[in-house]
């Protein structure tokens, strides 16, 4: 099976309760047909010809056996020596006992092939099927399917090489009352085992329901990307917090407070909409993760190794969206979108912070300081985009071979040295372009 090792083990650990389920059963279908026997035909034993009493021995044996089979699977699965060859092997087993025990009716009667079906051990088909149906594996259930299927096809068109004169007497005694009561209870029994799947699949199906009703409560405080590690029970983990490596990047629309006074709020409110949706795909495109909204600005964060890299993309791809939506703006006579960026790589630390009726994803450090201050500096360097050299070292980029300019090392504060930044986009808008009355933005 595909997926994450946490994955894996969790259907690992599914197969072994599923086992530990049909170990149970098997013990029941074979303690509930001993019962039927030994209440309809044992007391006859005796006085039954000789073909029948071998017959049920045989169905004696078999059913003792796979008592064991059901006691050693059982015990296997509890004792964690479960492996997933067992589950094969135990379908091989449910098929057999079934198929083994219709055969030697017909070999004990000398019956033709087209009387299988009147045999008792047939009615056992749907119990063995439910059997696989409790695994949820579709290849295990066609597997189980096959070997019926084909062990039945078999029986159906054999012939013995001699028919008895009691034939038509011995079809007519699996007609009879003993009969008809082993095939009602192996119908009760499957029923039963029926009823267990059933109650599993329902279980299986509130559980998912739930985690996908508590996946998506978190989603609504916490970034989609967290959400699938916290449903999966790694809060405790990220409410602890870690220190780690990471891009910050932030984007801030420029003079928005003074274009959006005296606005219509409902031109603010699809302004602001279309302003996310724009930022969300150039993140989405890069795999960044956005912390969160601050009115008309966002911080996006990138993580992993190639995390440096997937910021500068997703700074080219926010900057090529407010280029097309300036476009778009122009052409409908409004003004264009100016906003500024900042990226910084570093040291940050990050965690989940709040109780259960309010998450939070927040990260701290340095590293957030910094990126907010390069996005402020965008105005007075006249640049779309500011980066610092940390963010390009640690992509392994070439700032002048993409196209950035150097720009005068910044001083900040709590720093001894200047922060080597580049910028990108110098010029900005034509001086007739920038937002002014009613037609900044």
């Amino acid at each position: 099976m595909r997926g994450s090792a946490a994955d894996r083990e969790l259907w690992r650990q599914a197969e072994v309760e599923a086992e530990r389920v049909v170990s149970v059963l098997r013990i029941g279908v074979s303690l509930g047909l001993l019962l039927i026997f030994f209440l309809t035909v044992w007391d006859n034993v005796e006085t039954v010809e000789s073909y029948l009493r071998r017959q049920w021995l045989f169905a004696l044996a078999t059913m003792f056996s796979y008592l064991l089979l059901g006691l050693f699977t059982l015990w296997r699965a509890r004792r964690g020596m479960f492996r997933g060859w067992m589950i094969w092997t135990g379908v091989t087993l449910d098929c057999a006992f079934l198929l083994v025990n219709a055969w030697v009716g017909l070999e004990n009667t000398s019956l033709p092939g087209g009387v299988t079906f009147l045999l008792p051990p047939i009615w056992l088909v749907p119990g063995v099927l439910a059997f696989a149906v409790l695994r949820f594996n579709p290849y295990l259930q066609a597997y189980t399917v096959l070997l019926i299927v084909t062990g039945l096809s078999l029986m159906v068109f054999w012939q013995p090489e001699q028919v008895p004169v009691q034939a038509a007497e011995r079809a007519l005694f699996l007609l009879s009352l003993p009969p008809n009561i082993i095939r009602i209870s192996m119908i009760a029994l499957a029923g039963i085992v029926l009823v267990v799947a059933a109650y599993r699949m329902r279980g299986l199906l509130h559980r998912s329901i739930t985690e996908a009703q508590a996946r998506t409560n978190l989603t609504r405080y916490l970034p989609a990307q967290l959400a699938g590690r916290l449903a999966g029970g790694g809060l405790e983990e990220l409410r602890q917090g870690q220190r780690q490596q990471m891009a910050v990047l932030f984007i801030d629309i420029r003079r928005f407070t003074s274009w959006s006074e005296g606005r219509d709020p409902q031109e603010v409110s699809a302004y602001i909409t279309e302003f996310r949706r724009r930022v969300q795909r150039a993140a989405a495109c890069s795999n960044g993760l956005i912390d969160k909204y601050i009115g008309d600005a966002a911080m996006i964060l990138f993580e992993g190794e190639e995390g440096a890299q997937r910021a500068l993309d997703c700074a080219g791809a926010l900057d090529e969206e407010l280029q097309r939506w300036t476009a778009l703006r122009l052409e409908a006579g409004e003004g264009p979108v100016e906003a500024g960026i900042g990226l910084h790589w570093g040291e940050v630390f990050s965690g989940v912070v709040g109780n259960a009726e309010r998450l939070e994803y927040s990260v701290f450090g340095d590293t957030v300081n910094i990126a907010a201050r390069l996005e402020q500096l965008t105005r007075q360097a006249d640049a779309r985009i500011i980066a610092s050299a940390a963010l390009f070292d640690a992509a392994g980029a070439k700032p002048a071979r993409d196209g950035w300019i150097a720009l005068p090392p910044v001083h900040l504060r709590g720093r001894s040295s200047g922060l080597d930044i580049f910028g990108w986009g110098q010029g900005g808008f034509a001086p007739d372009q920038r937002p002014g009355g009613d037609t900044a933005v």
